[in-house]
């Protein structure tokens, strides 16, 4: 069995991660600025940052990894300064790109975004298309993959673009189109919802993960669901299944995102300029690279992982309004003006 190093290993997907590393044998070792849920043998864990190489220096020193996988990121949540998410996101990796080289560490697995785009596709995207950004979280996960492309010499990195990750227990902005479903609001699309935009289930993107360790080159992969739904009829799926008494409603395209621009210009919404971007865009990875090179196939649909996570989200409801000091994707954002939406539905 192999030891492998987990960078953000307290987040919403580390900790799905490394539960499996070590339910699969491995030995692990994390770092995360916030302290990891789980206490196991094999499991050494470092409140550290990424940024302090004497950080990564002790877990590497303890650890002698195998390999790697990155998997910490700042997202452009709550009071998140813009030069603190760029310093975390891309010096962090930098750093950790000079540790793992300097640990003679020959493989690593980088998990990167969909956010490296800020518009819509007609057709899928390929790993050969020009990634264009629209805003700081997006730009700073492309420099990541780029200090890492240049450190191929010393090990190999396959880097995983991944969309939405989707499990039991994802909450963040998911949660706010969950407390509508949960409280028979009206569930509202911008335009006529026909736009597809794809998931995966993060147990999908863990065996993409554990597949990619066996490699010694490095790739790029997009990765994602199969038969990706209309927005529409995700939602749709999750109200029926679950009971609840939402119906489905329409917002005229251009005002609705005229709104959403100005409510993030003034600061009283979470939704930034990515996601008033893409709210009526459609983006799917083409995955036939990961296939066929990794033998991967995905499990879940949107519409199955949605209400997986929607479950979760009803049966924990109470809970999770008490949460706090925990990763921004195991918490509910605050609606802000949204609310005012909840309201009048």
């Amino acid at each position: 069995m192999a030891t492998i190093l987990v960078t953000g290993g307290s987040g919403f997907f580390g900790t799905l991660l490394i539960r499996q590393l070590l339910d699969d044998g491995h030995k692990v070792g994390s770092i995360d600025l916030l302290p990891n849920t789980i206490v196991h043998p094999h499991l050494r864990s470092v409140v550290g940052d990424i940024r302090n190489r004497a950080d990564l220096d002790i877990l590497f020193d303890d650890c002698r990894p195998d390999a790697v996988v990155h998997c910490a990121a700042l997202l452009a949540h709550g009071s998140i300064s813009d030069k603190e998410l760029w310093s975390s996101n891309v010096d962090g990796t930098r750093e950790l790109a000079e540790a793992t080289a300097a640990a003679g560490v020959r493989k690593l697995v980088n998990l990167s975004s969909n956010c490296l785009w800020g518009q819509g596709f007609h057709r899928p995207v390929t790993e050969e298309d020009e990634p264009a950004p629209c805003e700081l979280y997006g730009h700073s996960k492309w420099e990541a993959e780029r200090i890492l492309h240049a450190r191929q010499n010393s090990f190999a990195t396959t880097t995983i673009r991944s969309p939405t990750i989707i499990d039991e227990g994802r909450l963040g902005l998911l949660a706010i189109l969950f407390e509508f479903i949960a409280d028979g609001k009206r569930v509202w699309t911008v335009g006529k919802g026909d736009n597809r935009y794809q998931f995966i289930y993060a147990a999908d993107l863990i065996d993409a993960i554990m597949r990619a360790l066996g490699q010694d080159r490095s790739h790029i992969f997009g990765i994602g669901s199969d038969a990706v739904s209309t927005m529409r009829e995700t939602f749709q799926h999750v109200i029926d299944a679950s009971g609840s008494r939402s119906r489905l409603g329409t917002l005229p395209k251009l005002p609705a995102i005229a709104a959403m621009k100005l409510a993030h210009h003034l600061g009283i919404s979470p939704l930034g300029p990515y996601h008033y971007r893409m709210i009526a865009s459609s983006f799917v990875f083409d995955t036939s690279r990961i296939k066929a090179e990794l033998g991967w196939q995905p499990t879940l649909t949107n519409r199955e992982m949605l209400l997986r996570a929607y479950d979760y989200y009803q049966r924990n409801r109470r809970e999770i309004a008490g949460r706090n000091g925990v990763s921004a994707h195991r918490q509910a954002s605050a609606m802000g003006v949204i609310r005012i939406l909840k309201w009048v539905s």
